[in-house]
């Protein structure tokens, strides 16, 4: 399965969210340091906290850079969805009017307005009712609900509220290179 990954400045303050607003279950929490870590991450004098996460079916890993010789940078406050930088994360809700009013309650940053639902014009995703929000470092989350004729079986279950991560999306500059490289 894999594994979607995020880097947060304040792990506590992560998890909080992640487990309390989200419905995350932690599965692993480990630190770690040391040469191969140096050279996985290109960081001098690294040592991370690496938890990883389970909603459903699907994992999270989030990374707190605890010791390093130069600080990360966190992304521009002016962030837009078509920066090349953009990433998100879909989670698949069961019922999009109460996962709202769940993060509304918990006073989430919106990044949309509210949810919405995707126009006919798009035939593939006509019907999906999409939000987008932010966690506590501003990373990009999206909460998607399928109708009954769009996305994998398993996202038609009604047996919780939040039931996994259906993708994670990246912006890129020129999409045929981009799939020369992804897929090719």
């Amino acid at each position: 399965v894999p594994v979607v990954g995020l880097t947060v400045s304040d792990m506590d303050r992560s998890l909080e969210f992640y487990t309390r607003v989200l419905p995350f279950t932690v599965e692993s929490d480990a630190e770690a340091a040391g040469r191969e870590w140096e050279q996985l991450t290109g960081v001098f004098g690294v040592r991370v906290r690496v938890v990883r996460l389970r909603l459903g079916s699907e994992r999270l890993e989030l990374t707190e850079y605890i010791a390093a010789s130069t600080p990360g940078r966190p992304a521009p406050v002016d962030s837009r969805s078509n920066d090349r930088w953009f990433q998100h994360v879909a989670i698949i809700v069961s019922d999009m009017d109460s996962a709202y009013r769940l993060l509304r309650a918990h006073r989430v940053r919106s990044a949309s307005t509210e949810p919405q639902l995707l126009p006919r014009s798009i035939p593939a995703a006509a019907g999906i009712r999409a939000f987008y929000f932010r966690d506590p470092d501003g990373h990009p989350l999206e909460i998607l609900q399928f109708p009954s004729d769009k996305g994998d079986v398993k996202w038609q279950r009604r047996n919780a509220l939040f039931l996994g991560i259906d993708h994670t999306a990246i912006v890129v500059g020129d999409t045929e290179r981009s799939l020369a490289f992804y897929r090719d």
